[in-house]
């Protein structure tokens, strides 16, 4: 799994960061999921190896501006361009009026492809297609906020000495059960797929989170993940400065959480603008960040940076690219 930082910059972009904006690929995959669109998303796009044709599905946290200012704009783009096949957009109440009055009143009519919303507040939310699923966390944050926790389905192969002691005759019965479809025989007998199939590797999975200044509230799904993607807004001195009343997480908030659920792998994102990488600087820089959330978590700790990609292989390590 490829993870490639399109903006890590908390509320406003800085002259080296872009405001939130994620894209997610299987490998080497052109076809990829967006999370999050902030303002200068789609201009982010022109130095990555996405494009919006490619696009398959955008998943947004919550209605913040610096997560979803961009959407209007891809989406306007994406249709000047040509695209033609449908678009699926993730996201809680809010964000399809946002774009669909945007359109209205900007006038953008007769989109040349099917623009899909699905809620992602919705208790019973659920995405899959052939090679992921994705679920939503409830975040704590001044508007309704999710996570969204990306599971891989990788390939399964068939185990042909089983399906062969079974008398399953080749063809498409093969081809059901390797879909994960249980199959009955002329004779009765009822084949179970996970009886004689099993994935090529075992699944990847990431938490990709919201705003939010609980990160608690991901313990339980953090156990059985390998990489979490979290907010680090501020340093616990600046927070105790500005105050609870924005709903952020510090880096040793979500440290705290990582540490907890013996978690693989940590990337921070969203830093305040007050936190420069320049070494430099006379007060604050993203090396606080790392350092605070150093002392707590002793697993795998990167910062994120705009137009970097990070890559899951399937033997769970994590690399820069």
């Amino acid at each position: 799994m490829r993870f490639t930082f399109l903006g890590t910059s908390a509320g406003t972009p800085t002259a080296s960061r872009n405001v939130t904006a994620l894209a997610v690929a299987l490998d080497d995959q052109r076809d990829w999921y967006l999370f999050d669109c902030g303002e200068g998303t789609q201009h982010r796009l022109l130095k990555s190896r996405y494009s919006s044709a490619k696009l398959k599905t955008i998943f947004i946290t919550h209605v913040h501006g610096d997560h979803c200012y961009g959407l209007p704009g891809l989406i306007a783009s994406a249709n000047m361009s040509g695209r033609k096949a449908p678009l699926t957009i993730c996201a809680p109440d809010g964000i399809e009026q946002y774009v669909r009055n945007t359109f209205a009143y900007t006038d953008v009519h007769n989109l040349r492809f099917p623009l899909t919303f699905v809620r992602s507040d919705n208790k019973d939310f659920h995405y899959e297609d052939d090679y992921i699923s994705v679920n939503a966390i409830a975040m704590s944050h001044r508007v309704p906020c999710f996570a969204y926790h990306v599971k891989e389905i990788p390939p399964y192969h068939l185990d042909e000495n089983k399906l062969d002691s079974y008398q399953v005759p080749r063809g498409p019965l093969w081809h059901e059960l390797q879909l994960g479809k249980d199959i009955t025989l002329d004779n009765g007998d009822i084949i179970k797929a996970n009886d004689v199939r099993s994935a090529s590797w075992q699944a990847r999975s990431a938490i990709v989170g919201g705003d939010n200044d609980k990160p608690a509230l991901m313990l339980d799904a953090l156990k059985n993940t390998d990489l979490l993607i979290h907010e680090a807004t501020f340093t616990e001195d600046v927070l105790a400065r500005v105050g609870p009343q924005y709903m952020h997480s510090t880096a040793a908030m979500v440290a705290k959480t990582a540490a907890e659920a013996e978690l693989k792998h940590l990337i921070l994102t969203h830093f305040s603008q007050r936190y420069r990488s320049d070494k430099n600087a006379k007060e604050h820089t993203v090396k606080h960040l790392y350092d605070e959330a150093q002392e707590i978590y002793k697993g795998n700790l990167l910062l994120a940076e705009d137009l970097q990609s990070y890559q899951l292989e399937k033997d769970k390590t994590l690399r820069t690219l």
